[in-house]
């Protein structure tokens, strides 16, 4: 009997420790993790610089008042701006916290409340992300949601314009949307947006959550469309199993978060800091993020050849280390079946196959998986 709340529906699955990409059970048994901690170990399980960072500061001090200055939380902010196309960062703990600030930003700034996002999308689950998140099951049980929030369709242009008005302060948006399904925007729907977020004096938010440090083959996904969003949230991989979560926000939006706007008690704390520190300078070099597009590009290849043409999928989508296979059946028989066979992966919806691996996986590592992915979807 447990005493934890059942809001997670666990797999038969108890880990002992992990490194790299192995993870290993409590009776001996290996996985390759192609799931990552939900895309945060993207270094891979316990990466010797990430805890060599952890230990150091340890030894250093753990914690203290973000009343005091904090010197690394600098350091990793500017690494942050030095690849963004942000001017200001604040800390927090968590994606769904660094949306929560974006969403508080926006409209503080703006002076406007309104904020369009899209069905399908994910933000977070706290009352502010969970308004901002466009999918009905995420909002089931719990009442009546923050009023000014609607959603429109994915990569529809013409909704958007249907649903923005003077008094919308932003739209929010995930370059690839990932608890959504693994759909993609299209480069023509995000530059038509971007020009209709500018004649409207509305703020372009990017969820970068899932998709950021390095993720994508690009520190962020936006940089795929040659786009400079107001506001960038970032969290997962930012520390790479260390909770933290950041907003990034150009400098016209300074003021509006001045003294006593927003705070987060642990936001920034030392040991987060370190391991992110870690985390940026390994992943932001231009020699690593073209290793992870080209692996993405074998390992989207590879599935093509492999299972592209099987019955059972309709389409295999994604960029960079961010794939998803999409099946005519709920997918669920599927995942436990890869657990037993030793590949741990995601489901997005019901019926899509997630594949979150290390951004440090090796092409024999993806053959492996693929592998086992084509023995289970033909059996």
């Amino acid at each position: 009997m447990t005493t934890l709340f059942p809001t997670y529906k666990r797999f038969n699955l108890s880990v002992e420790r992990a490194s790299g990409t192995i993870v290993e059970d409590t009776n001996g048994k290996t996985y390759l993790d192609f799931g990552a901690g939900i895309g945060v170990c993207s270094l891979g399980h316990r990466h010797p610089d990430v805890q060599q960072a952890l230990e150091s500061q340890l030894n250093t001090y753990w914690h203290v008042s973000n009343l005091y200055h904090n010197p690394i939380q600098e350091k990793v902010a500017d690494a942050l701006i030095r690849n963004s196309s942000g001017d200001q960062v604040f800390f927090c703990n968590s994606g769904t916290e660094a949306n929560e600030a974006a969403i508080k930003l926006a409209r503080k700034a703006t002076g406007k409340h309104k904020i369009i996002s899209f069905e399908q999308s994910f933000h977070g689950r706290t009352f502010g992300a969970m308004a901002a998140t466009g999918q009905e099951k995420i909002h089931s049980g719990f009442g009546p949601m923050l009023e000014g929030f609607s959603y429109a369709p994915f990569n529809d242009i013409d909704a958007v314009k249907q649903a923005i008005d003077n008094d919308t302060a932003v739209v929010m948006m995930e370059m690839i949307q990932g608890e959504g399904g693994i759909h993609i925007a299209d480069p023509e729907f995000v530059q038509e947006l971007v020009q209709l977020c500018r004649q409207n004096d509305v703020l372009l938010m990017v969820d970068e959550v899932q998709t950021g440090i390095g993720r994508t083959g690009k520190p962020f996904a936006y940089q795929h469309y040659s786009v400079s969003p107001d506001i960038i949230t970032s969290a997962k991989a930012l520390g790479n199993g260390v909770p933290v979560g950041a907003m990034i926000a150009k400098e016209s939006l300074h003021d509006a978060f001045g003294p006593g706007s927003h705070a987060a008690t642990f936001g920034g704390n030392p040991l987060a800091m370190a391991a992110a520190q870690a985390v940026l300078k390994h992943v932001f070099q231009d020699d690593f993020l073209q290793e992870v597009a080209e692996k993405g590009t074998y390992l989207s290849q590879r599935l093509s050849e492999s299972v592209g043409n099987f019955s059972g999928v309709s389409a295999i989508r994604g960029k960079g280390l961010m794939i998803g296979i999409e099946c005519h059946q709920d997918v669920s028989p599927l995942v436990g079946r890869l657990l037993d066979e030793g590949l741990l992966v995601l489901s997005a919806g019901s019926n899509i196959i997630r594949l979150l691996p290390p951004l440090t996986v090796s092409e024999k590592e993806i053959d492996t998986a693929i592998q086992l992915i084509g023995d289970a979807l033909m059996d």
